[in-house]
Formats: structure tokens, sequence, C-alpha cells
């Protein structure tokens, strides 16, 4: 079984038992004119994070690992949104934005909109599977338990953005679920200040699981998948 380099220590990585999870690498988070970029969010970390990502799947999907996409929206009549006495509906971005801003209204992470749309390089591929969500937690409401379940899921390699917000929201569930979560560093990004970035790393090296980065990652992808094929 291949040992992956990750902090604090190392842990062993069944890839029978291992899936990738991207969280919400779509264009309101990483792309310029998204709802990120539009509230003022720091965009400049997304590209390096949506690289690392590319390669990171690449791998994933060459040595047989699947592939499951977390993507965040809403329907176009917000039935799934939550009314005002959920508390999503005061602190959810895109909610909050197109009340305040009536020409973005229908426009921001609302399914089919370009908004929505997982960013280009990283487009789902035959064989992934892409599970949407309508809260931070990749969890809540949605089938992604069972999904992993049905896998026989133990390892989570965790990429995608926000750091501090869906990917620590979700990956932070999978430990009470029992699985054991992997941030993979350079293939997330945060939003606001950079001290977010690391709170998360530190919670998830000393409390709630392990911390990676891509090019550990991939060697130990393509060492078992050249294991594999001798």
């Amino acid at each position: 079984m291949p040992t992956l380099p990750t902090r604090p220590q190392p842990i062993d990585l069944d890839l029978g038992r291992t899936a990738v999870i991207v969280v919400d690498m779509q264009n309101a988070f990483a792309s310029p004119g998204g709802m990120f970029d539009l509230a003022g969010h720091d965009l400049s970390g997304a590209a390096p994070a949506v690289a690392a990502t590319g390669r990171l799947l690449a791998a994933a999907r060459a040595a047989g690992v699947p592939v499951i996409y977390l993507q965040m929206g809403f329907k176009p009549d917000l039935s799934d949104a939550g009314d005002t006495e959920s508390p999503a509906w005061h602190k959810e971005l895109a909610l909050i934005l197109m009340r305040q801003r009536p020409e973005l209204a229908g426009t921001l992470l609302i399914e089919g909109t370009w908004d929505w749309q997982v960013v280009e390089p990283l487009t789902p591929q035959p064989g992934d599977t892409v599970i949407r969500k309508t809260r931070y937690d990749g969890f809540t409401r949605t089938r992604l338990d069972a999904h992993l379940k049905s896998l026989g899921v133990r390892n989570l390699l965790f990429c995608g953005i926000a750091t501090n917000i869906c990917v620590e929201s979700t990956a932070r569930h999978a430990f009470f679920l029992e699985y054991w979560p992997v941030l993979v560093e350079d293939a997330v990004n945060h939003a606001g200040p950079d001290g977010n970035r690391d709170a998360t790393l530190w919670a998830f090296e000393n409390v709630f699981g392990w911390v990676t980065n891509a090019d550990a990652a991939i060697a130990v992808l393509a060492g078992a998948r050249r294991v594999a094929a001798e």
C-alpha cells in the first residue's frame, strides 16, 4: 500500500478506498467576472489552484481513483435557497448580492448560468460524478455520503474553493463521518485575509485531518498506476 507524505505524519493511501473531492471549482469563485470577483475578493490564488487541481485530477483518473465534483447552486426560483428564516438567506453571498444589486438577479450561482458552471479547465469528464449542493457543507442535503459509502471510500483528497468556507465545512463533516480528509494545500484557494488559509491548514494538520500538496499526491497516484501495470 503506498504511503502519502502528509503533515503531521504520512498516511497509508489505499487507492481502492480513495476519492478526490473537487469543491466548487466554479466561475463564481475562480473566474474574473464571477461572484467573488464582483464582491471584491482577491482571485490571484485561484488560477494556480485550478492548475494544480487539473494535474491532480488527470493523475487520479489515470489511476482509476474516483473524481467527485461538488457544485454549489440554486434553482432559478430560489426554492432551495431558504427563506428569511434560514441563516443562508442572510449570509450566502450570491443571495445577498442579487438582492442588493437588482441587475444581478438570476445570474449568481443559479443553475444553468455561466457563474454556476465549473471552470472550463476542470470540466467534468465521463466517469466523474457531479453532486449539486445548496449549502457550504457538501454533505448537507446531498447524496455525497451515500455515494462514498457505495464506493467503499475512506480517504478523501480535497481541492477547491474556498479553503476556509466550503472546503473546510465539507472536510470537517467528513472527519465526523469517519472519513480521512486530506487537504491538498496548493489545490485550494481561500476567501478573505491570508490568515484564513493558515487557520484552516493548521486545523487540518493538527485536529481534523492531514495536509499534503499536489505533487506528492500525484507521485503516489502515478506510482500506484505503474505498479498495477507491471
